[in-house]
């Protein structure tokens, strides 16, 4: 290793790629990192951080309302964006900062701008026109938000990115998609006070999950906000006062903004893959195996641009073992069958494992067991919201193989159940659990008789 400039080249300053260069760092290894906008990557700058923050923000609306119910008199609440950004802004510096410390720390040397593959052991430093050899390279520079498909006007559109920038809160506003960022943000701005509509071209949100999830999510959404399904947008055209949105059912509304939110695609343009014979897929990612390296030996790659599982933690586990497999000795695999997730819209949506239809694909017979319920915070707040529990369980061994939460906390009461699942729970562990009460997540381990038994097509 001696021959080459350091022993790792890391491609992108996210979660991934950090992550992966503290820890080869931590085995000895002489690591550089090149990262051409801010240390921190999506998640930090533009992402789940910021955006979390907002979510915050968006749902004291509703705890100003409710505290009604329980003798409080709070007077008319007033929202200030600005105050939202600054502070929301400095959060965000102040982390790009420790990430910043953490790889110095470690002896990590940072490159801060653009650096593009020569050769299978070469990265060449675009602005400063530098190259530097290395004994590995991993790839890590994330994805960015698209505004799909093309649509006259499509450039009067703003995307996740951009949203941060924003200088005040749009009065009205159009979010056109219907995966994580769009419902999130959506439920974000319905809760800050803008005039909200939501436009996804499906039937119903959040392809994907548990149906009856998604039923869940349409219906509460349906209340907070103009909510419409099975519509496309056609065109976008500057109009008084605004932006005119044209639907394919022939339909328009003028608003402040309109956040394109259908979809994200690999960082890959101008790597430099080509010139060392990596072919993308037909997502535009790097193909990679489950070491997390591609057709090249000396070239890695995690995160979104390998478009697994595209979820900061997967990016982190993903550098973490790639570390671990090249420098430490400790080959490590990162599985990407059972993964918690939370979707942070208003109800908020915890998921691990499998949702209905593909645990009966899976298994066959899956008995389910389902509990809806009015919160207690409601039964004072006078609040109409319900909150949705589904625990899917494989009939022959027991195993709880889905867990389904929407409601207040659902991603905190997730990350817990997670570890259950993730070690093999079966419902019979869940039933000798005592529950916390009173809670709404002791519904998870008091529910005794399956709602349905789901048997295979034809069979029962």
């Amino acid at each position: 290793m001696s021959d080459f400039d350091c022993d790792l080249f890391v491609i992108g300053g996210g979660s991934g790629g950090v992550r992966a260069a503290r820890i080869a760092a931590g085995y000895g290894a002489r690591v550089r990192l090149a990262e051409e906008y801010r240390v921190g990557g999506t998640c930090v700058i533009r992402g789940c951080v910021p955006k979390k923050l907002m979510v915050y923000a968006g749902r004291f609306s509703d705890a100003f309302e409710d505290a009604a119910g329980f003798g409080w008199s709070v007077g008319q609440p007033r929202f200030d964006w600005s105050v939202l950004k600054q502070r929301r802004d400095a959060e965000v510096t102040r982390l790009e900062g420790i990430y910043d410390a953490n790889l110095i720390r470690a002896g990590v040397e940072i490159h801060p701008e653009r650096a593009v593959i020569e050769d299978p052991h070469t990265v060449r430093l675009v602005q400063s026109d530098r190259r530097i050899t290395a004994a590995h390279i991993l790839v890590a520079v994330g994805a960015h938000p698209v505004k799909e498909p093309a649509i006259p006007g499509g450039e009067l559109g703003i995307t996740s990115n951009e949203v941060f920038e924003l200088e005040s809160l749009p009065e009205r506003i159009l979010v056109v998609g219907g995966g994580y960022i769009a419902v999130e943000f959506a439920g974000v701005f319905a809760g800050l006070g803008s005039k909200t509509t939501l436009l996804h071209r499906g039937a119903k949100l959040l392809r994907g999950f548990d149906e009856e999830v998604r039923d869940a999510l349409g219906e509460a959404y349906a209340q907070r906000m103009d909510l419409r399904l099975g519509r496309t947008l056609q065109r976008l055209e500057r109009a008084e006062g605004g932006i005119r949105a044209t639907l394919d059912d022939g339909t328009s509304l003028v608003v402040d903004q309109v956040l394109v939110a259908t979809g994200r695609r690999p960082n890959v343009a101008g790597l430099g893959l080509e010139r060392v014979g990596i072919e993308l897929d037909s997502a535009g990612a790097i193909p990679v195996d489950a070491w997390s390296q591609t057709r090249v030996p000396s070239i890695y790659a995690v995160g979104d641009v390998t478009n697994r599982a595209n979820l900061t933690p997967i990016a982190i586990r993903e550098g973490h073992a790639f570390a671990d497999t090249v420098f430490g000795g400790k080959p490590a695999q990162v599985d990407h069958r059972l993964i918690p997730t939370a979707v942070f819209s208003t109800p908020e949506i915890g998921v691990v494992g499998h949702n209905e239809d593909t645990a009966r694909a899976c298994y066959g017979a899956i008995d389910v067991y389902r509990a809806a319920f009015r919160p207690m915070m409601a039964t004072l707040s006078g609040r109409q919201e319900r909150v949705l529990m589904k625990v899917l369980v494989e009939p022959e061994s027991d195993r709880v193989v889905g867990v389904h939460v929407v409601g207040h906390d659902a991603g905190e009461i997730i990350q817990a159940v997670g570890i259950a699942v993730t070690m093999g729970a079966t419902k019979a562990d869940f039933d000798r659990t005592v529950a916390v009460h009173p809670t709404a997540a002791e519904e998870l381990v008091t529910m005794r008789v399956p709602a349905v038994t789901k048997r295979p097509v034809g069979v029962g």
